[in-house]
């Protein structure tokens, strides 16, 4: 008999295992990393409230995860890295900008939109070809990355168009049965990241969160 694989998606088993912010568990990082390399959903505390975290290099992971958002399929994902040189893999260049912005915000709540390399799949950028990548200040998405070996998705967790959790709990109740594990690390109180885009002759800020637009500006007033 046939099946909706969207409804098999909804249905998952979802689990909860606690984490330490500070202190994660080589028990709790290996968890999770196994899960996204099978394909899996896993929702991750960071500096900036909650994720939920996937291989961008499976198309079924990334559908995943659209599925779970409820969020439109045009509209890119994040990627996180572990450092620069892995955001370097990922562009098809980058500029002057990137580097004094990454030398004074990375890592931390800045989120910066890119030309994506061609290794990155276009269902990731939303068909556009541009990307936005971050390095987080967060023990336990870092130690996840490096464990998977490479750059993850990292969006907001939370169903398109509702504000973002900031607990694992708020997390685990509202996606049971969306995505396949949360790491609960408590509450996040750390601002949302401020994401600015660098592809243009003529930066601009899309959406201001931790770090100012100002604080921007003063980084990059002779580029």
């Amino acid at each position: 008999m046939h099946r909706d694989p969207i409804c098999l998606i909804l249905t998952v088993a979802t689990d909860l295992v606690e984490v330490d912010l500070n202190n994660p568990s080589d028990g709790a990082i290996d968890r999770a990393a196994r899960e996204i390399l099978r394909g899996g959903v896993v929702g991750v505390p960071t500096d900036a409230l909650y994720v939920l975290v996937a291989d961008p290099f499976n198309l079924h992971a990334a559908g995943r995860v659209f599925h779970a958002k409820g969020r439109d399929h045009v509209r890119s994902l994040p990627l996180a890295v572990s450092d620069t040189l892995m955001a370097e893999d990922l562009a098809k260049e980058l500029s002057s900008r990137f580097y004094i912005l990454a030398r004074h915000f990375w890592p931390g709540p800045l989120t910066m939109i890119v030309s994506a390399a061609a290794k990155v799949p276009l269902k990731v950028t939303g068909n556009t070809g541009r990307l936005a990548i971050r390095h987080a200040d967060s023990k336990v998405l870092n130690a996840i990355i490096e464990k998977v070996g490479h750059a993850v998705i990292a969006t907001s967790a939370n169903m398109s168009g509702a504000p973002t959790i900031a607990s694992g709990i708020e997390l685990f109740a509202t996606l049971d049965g969306r995505i396949d594990l949360v790491l609960d690390g408590g509450a996040c109180v750390g601002h949302g990241s401020t994401t600015v885009d660098i592809t243009e002759p003529y930066w601009r800020v899309i959406k201001e969160g931790a770090i100012s637009e100002r604080e921007i500006a003063e980084r990059l007033q002779t580029t």
